[in-house]
């Protein structure tokens, strides 16, 4: 009774990734470039497939989603973990504290639900794309209540560069290990849904290949590998960082920058470098606005008109 009647905590503070200067500069410098590249890499993927025509097909109406979440993923964390980073006291208000929880479980469990959908290239495997964000603000709004319903009293050091559930409920002034089963539990199911449905999916996919073609099994194995790749990245972090949440084991940083920082970069360049339609598309369209602008200058009434132009180029006397 005494600990709920304290002051209800209104900030918090991180610890941050490192303690060492050096470390630091180090780090916002690495992570500004990937932060940018994650940026830029997703959201040409982005725009590709929204005017290349030809590429319109389920697959990659997937991917562009995944570069969505990709960017969104990356902006709950990154932009906070480069100012702590400049900072020498790194500090949150409660409230934004619980918002960037919400979002990066939010899109944390899109992905997931996305990239198990990926493994099923169906045309009405589109309409699935709203059963991923309805799922994933299930799951997130699930894991935010149980965080919130926590008195939080004295203690405010978060242990962490970012706002996750294991590391802020270790601070509530009350026993978290029953809230802290049920967030597991919560995310294990997530986990332990999807991760079936794709291993399931791409034994299918793999026994049909053998049935196809030299020239279909060359088409169809970069897709898939591709994929697999992903798939790899994204689930390896969250299998980590759950089962060691209640534990003192810093790697789980590494693995966390790992998770929200490197992964987002990787989908663009795992796509686009082993998937030769998208870089095909790219191509295209780079070459389609080179001929629009030339087609845009030639176009232009000094170029129609030289003899204006060269008049409107002569100083008046």
């Amino acid at each position: 009774m005494d600990a709920l009647n304290q002051t209800r905590v209104i900030e918090f503070v991180s610890l941050g990734l490192t303690e060492s200067w050096v470390l630091e500069a180090l780090f916002s410098v690495a992570f500004s470039i990937t932060y940018v590249l994650t940026l830029l890499g997703n959201t040409l993927i982005i725009v590709t497939i929204v005017f290349s025509l030809h590429i319109h097909t389920p697959m990659y109406f997937f991917l562009s989603n995944l570069s969505f979440i990709d960017i969104c993923h990356s902006s709950v964390t990154v932009p906070k973990m480069l100012e702590g980073l400049l900072l020498e006291r790194k500090m949150i208000s409660f409230d934004n504290c619980i918002a960037q929880l919400f979002f990066l479980h939010l899109f944390a469990c899109a992905e997931i639900f996305l990239l198990t959908i990926m493994a099923y290239d169906r045309y009405g495997a589109i309409c699935l794309v709203f059963a991923l964000w309805l799922g994933g603000s299930v799951h997130s709004l699930v894991q935010t209540f149980l965080t919130i319903r926590l008195p939080y009293c004295s203690h405010n050091i978060i242990d962490s560069y970012f706002c996750d559930v294991p590391p802020v409920i270790k601070l509530a002034c009350t026993d978290a290990y029953l809230t802290g089963m049920l967030i597991v539990s919560n995310s294990g199911t997530v986990s332990l849904t999807c991760f079936p449905a794709l291993v399931t999916s791409y034994t299918v996919i793999l026994v049909s290949l053998r049935k196809q073609s030299a020239e279909g099994r060359r088409k169809a194995l970069p897709t898939c590998s591709a994929h697999f790749m992903v798939v790899g990245f994204f689930f390896g972090p969250c299998i980590f960082l759950y089962p060691w949440a209640d534990t003192s084991f810093s790697m789980d940083k590494v693995v966390s920058v790992f998770y929200t920082v490197v992964t987002p970069q990787l989908n663009p360049l795992i796509y686009t470098l082993r998937n030769e339609e998208v870089k095909s598309a790219i191509k295209h369209l780079r070459q389609e606005q080179c001929s629009s602008l030339l087609r845009r200058d030639s176009a232009s009434p000094s170029a129609s008109h030289p003899t204006r132009a060269l008049s409107l180029s002569l100083p008046l006397k």
